[in-house]
């Protein structure tokens, strides 16, 4: 049995596959679809979501619990954060005691405002935990294009030793113990994504869309800091560059998100971005810790349907002038 196992058949599940595959390490992706189990097993593709990239051999699939997981001591967990307490409950017999469980996914939970790694410590009592974020689109990884993230650990030695052995020849994996900064960073810059996209779907200029993301970053690191994360971690890979990143392509599923919600188009069969889970609890959260944070709030009041585009954008252009910085 492979020592990999990866939980989620998506993009990013399947683009994980492809990498650790080439590597060497024959993961098995556990997917609740059949039928992209049947094509990535068949036919070495994944028609729903990396319909252009061959997968390479070595790479299995199945719908199995028990069988994807049998003798893994790294298991990847690339499900929605909104999912993921059912999911882990529902593996939890089958994760080895030794085994250690990797966040791939970002977001926070809705109904309870807590992070992902806080939902596996509570349904995966006494396993290993690790974190992966940072900028990496799916598609690139996929194709083994250079690609530099950070894997995080509550124990540095765990970072150490998790970094390395996800570390590739094109995915660099750079070490960190701050798990709540690095959660941080990767969820709050899918609610700004999705302020960006909507600036450059309403077709305000590259001006406004610098303005945005910076201003944006500047919400990420006060609240990133609330939260927990240290400032060094936020500016690093799994904050400032994935915000980066995902306010630039329409590529990240955010933007794309945003783009359509800025022309005003219907969003109705768009995919999953899970910005839009996380606007609300993230303006929440905001608001108790105080900070200040007028980006987000809005992403938050238009998806609510509180406040129209127009009304945002003249609510955001008429905030009090002040200094950058103190």
């Amino acid at each position: 049995m492979s020592g990999f196992a990866i939980v989620g058949g998506g993009a990013w599940g399947t683009a994980l596959g492809c990498l650790y595959a080439r590597a060497g390490h024959a993961p098995r992706i556990l997917a609740r679809d059949g039928e992209t189990v049947a094509a990535i097993n068949q036919t070495r593709r994944n028609p729903r979501y990396l319909p252009d990239t061959p997968l390479p051999e070595g790479l299995s699939a199945t719908t199995d619990s028990a069988a994807a997981l049998a003798g893994a001591h790294t298991i990847l967990f690339v499900v929605p954060a909104q999912s993921l307490r059912s999911v882990a409950a529902s593996l939890a017999p089958h994760v080895g005691a030794d085994a250690v469980a990797i966040l791939c996914s970002k977001g926070i939970e809705r109904d309870t405002g807590r992070f992902a790694t806080a939902i596996l410590e509570a349904e995966l009592p006494g396993r290993r935990l690790a974190v992966l974020s940072g900028p990496s689109f799916a598609a690139d990884v996929a194709r083994s294009l250079p690609t530099a993230v950070t894997v995080a650990a509550a124990q540095a030695e765990t970072a150490d030793a998790t970094a390395r052995l996800l570390s590739t020849d094109t995915f660099r994996c750079y070490a960190s113990a701050d798990m709540r900064g690095v959660e941080a960073g990767g969820s709050l810059k899918n609610v700004l994504a999705l302020a960006a996209g909507a600036v450059a779907g309403r077709g305000l200029g590259a001006s406004a869309q610098a303005a945005i993301v910076t201003r944006g970053f500047v919400e990420l690191r006060r609240l990133g800091a609330a939260l927990g994360g240290q400032p060094e971690t936020l500016m690093g890979l799994s904050g400032l560059g994935d915000l980066v990143l995902t306010c630039s392509s329409a590529q990240s599923r955010n933007f794309a998100y945003g783009m359509a919600l800025g022309r005003g188009d219907d969003r109705t069969g768009l995919k999953l971005a899970e910005g839009v889970f996380t606007a609300e609890i993230a303006a929440r959260l905001a608001k108790t810790h105080g900070i200040d944070a007028p980006i987000i709030a809005t992403v938050a009041a238009i998806l609510a349907g509180k406040l129209d585009m127009d009304a945002a954008i003249e609510a955001l252009l008429a905030r009090p002038l002040k200094r950058e910085t103190v």
